[in-house]
């Protein structure tokens, strides 16, 4: 399995009922697999903080609940998190949090072991797809034990690798029955106050834990070298090193054990720590008065490998192919028929300053349309606009905009709008709806009209909502149709108040949506002016100074046709070739 299949696996048999969360690579995957398990609900909710409050909804009920995010998720739900771990648990309560070392698919890269440590929580990170598995299923035992939600950190490469795992039944804990307890659940100050000792005795009780449990374990074998790491760290310690040094390997990461790495330390004549991104088990090695190696020869910043591991440590590194240095680069973009890439062609044509957001839209900013001039975090767009107008707005009035998708406005665009329409600025924010959640891999959010089985489900009027909120100009446009595009912007541009566009046409890739036919170029029409090639779309190349179309990428979205001055692209009756 998939370590985020292992993962719903593992919650699955733990007896999980109800589940809450919103997509975010690297951790999709386990609330999809979750979803194909008839006896656990299972719903994408808005944003994180909301999936965060219905799995302590479901706890608080008496029933096992998980939420999942990625990192930068964790931020949206810091705000009930830090709650929680003061309230506890009633039936237990598992948050996963993906972390991505090297930024595959983030805006940075976070560790989120420093919220285990903040909010005083237990963590435990696996480091195959048998202990996600396992660990799911021993996170709800600690949550329970310990009254507390208990966080499951993964990382892209445990989500995304696979390994064998061995499945059980099925076993559902009998529902734990709710009680009215003000003094536990209402965190108003007076209460608060008195479950703040609770919280310290329950850390202290952890730390206690974590000097026994099986979670962390020695593996005893040259003691020239002990290493202490979690993780990918681990597995790439045992790739490089084998039976040949000692290891002790954390699986609870909060708290960590105090005695037990110093009765380790003391078996090894030089340790080392490994771990990517921040020095944390590094840092409570040397607060403990241990001689580590750690950060001092291991980076900071992006993923580790077994090659870096090797090399730092002073190991001959393994001889790989290495790819020729001809070979162009590929960077992501946007795909053929992306209905994103006629509205951004319009703000460029236009000289519009754009404030981006998170999606798959943000290919936008790539050339050759470099199309955005910011990129914060879900919903910033919005709130960015309003801020930078009522700074700047004189200078740049009528020629800036924001652009957010149809699943992060729900997320956390609306607060924005409602910002916007109540302080009033001149600014015009474009939704781009593509009906779909797109850069995750096309999960369905409040827009779509369906839930995450594909049950039919409400769906949120997206014109009605912004008019609701006292956006009086709001306009619907086809990106494929760049001059109905063309006009509503630049319309709504000049005018004076706040309004919304909304840059409708379905994702290009949804299985409902018929590509038309491939076009081709005529080449006794074509001057190979380059023209076209300013959409940036996969499908449109130049060879031997003429515009070609790849017939097995091309949808016919005829975006090109309409930009040609020449009218070299025509229907496809022949190969081009």
């Amino acid at each position: 399995m998939l370590g985020n299949e292992a993962v719903a696996r593992g919650l699955y048999e733990a007896g999980c009922s109800v589940v809450s969360s919103y997509p975010g690579t690297p951790s999709t995957e386990i609330t999809e697999a979750l979803a194909t398990y008839d006896e656990v609900y299972a719903e994408w909710a808005p944003n994180e903080k909301v999936a965060m409050e219905v799995a302590f909804g479901a706890s608080f009920g008496g029933k096992r609940s998980f939420c999942g995010m990625k990192h930068v998720g964790l931020n949206v739900a810091a705000d009930p998190l830090f709650t929680i771990a003061y309230t506890g648990v009633n039936a237990g309560m598992v948050i996963a949090v993906a972390d991505d070392p090297g930024m595959h698919s983030s805006q940075n890269e976070q560790d989120s072991r420093h919220y285990a440590i903040a909010a005083k929580l237990p963590m435990l990170e696996p480091a195959d797809s048998q202990e996600c598995l396992t660990f799911a299923k021993r996170a709800y035992e600690l949550s329970e034990q310990f009254d507390a939600p208990v966080i499951l950190r993964m990382c892209t490469r445990i989500a995304h690798s696979q390994s064998i795992v061995e499945l059980s039944d099925r076993v559902v804990p009998e529902p734990v029955p709710y009680e009215k307890k003000p003094a536990k659940y209402i965190m108003m100050p007076g209460y608060a106050k008195k479950r703040h000792p609770v919280v310290e005795q329950r850390t202290a009780a952890l730390k206690a834990f974590a000097e026994t449990t099986d979670l962390n374990r020695e593996e005893m074998g040259g003691t020239e070298i002990g290493i202490i790491a979690s993780g990918t760290a681990y597995q790439y310690a045992k790739e490089v090193f084998g039976d040949s040094v000692s290891i002790l390997k954390i699986g609870l990461v909060n708290p960590l054990p105090e005695q037990r790495i110093r009765d380790f330390a003391a078996k090894v004549k030089k340790l080392y720590v490994i771990e990517e991104l921040d020095p944390i088990l590094e840092e409570h090695c040397k607060k403990l008065g241990l001689a580590v190696t750690g950060k001092e020869i291991f980076p900071l910043c992006d993923e580790f490998s077994q090659n870096l591991i090797a090399e730092k440590m002073g190991r001959a590194v393994p001889k790989t192919a290495a790819l020729a240095d001809e070979i162009p680069a590929r960077p992501p973009v946007m795909c053929p028929g992306c209905p994103h890439r006629g509205l951004f062609y319009t703000l460029v044509k236009n000289k519009v300053t754009v404030l981006g957001d998170i999606g798959c839209y943000t290919l936008g900013a790539a050339a050759p349309l470099n199309a955005m001039d910011s990129t914060i975090c879900m919903g910033a767009s919005i709130s960015g606009l309003h801020g930078f107008n009522k700074a700047v707005g004189e200078e740049y009035a009528g020629k800036t905009v924001a652009v957010i998708g149809d699943s992060t406005f729900m997320h956390s665009g609306m607060t924005g709008l409602a910002n916007i329409a109540y302080n009033g600025s001149d600014s015009t924010v474009v939704i781009l709806d593509n009906s779909i959640t797109g850069m995750t891999g096309h999960q369905q959010n409040p827009t779509t009209g369906y839930n995450i089985k594909g049950d039919p489900a409400g769906k949120i009027d997206l014109e009605s909502l912004c008019r609701a909120m006292g956006i009086d100009h709001v306009r619907v446009c086809d990106p494929y149709d760049l001059q109905q595009t063309n006009n509503v912007i630049r319309e709504e541009l000049a005018y004076k108040g706040p309004s919304v566009v909304i840059s409708r046409r379905p994702c290009a890739l949804l299985k409902y949506v018929k590509a038309k036919p491939p076009l081709s170029v005529n080449h006794d029409k074509c001057v190979g002016c380059k023209s076209c090639m300013k959409l940036g779309c996969p499908a449109i190349s130049v060879k031997d100074g003429k515009a070609r179309v790849d017939a097995t990428l091309c949808v016919g979205c005829g975006i090109c046709t309409q930009m040609c001055k020449f009218d070299a692209f025509e229907g496809m009756v022949k190969e081009d070739k």
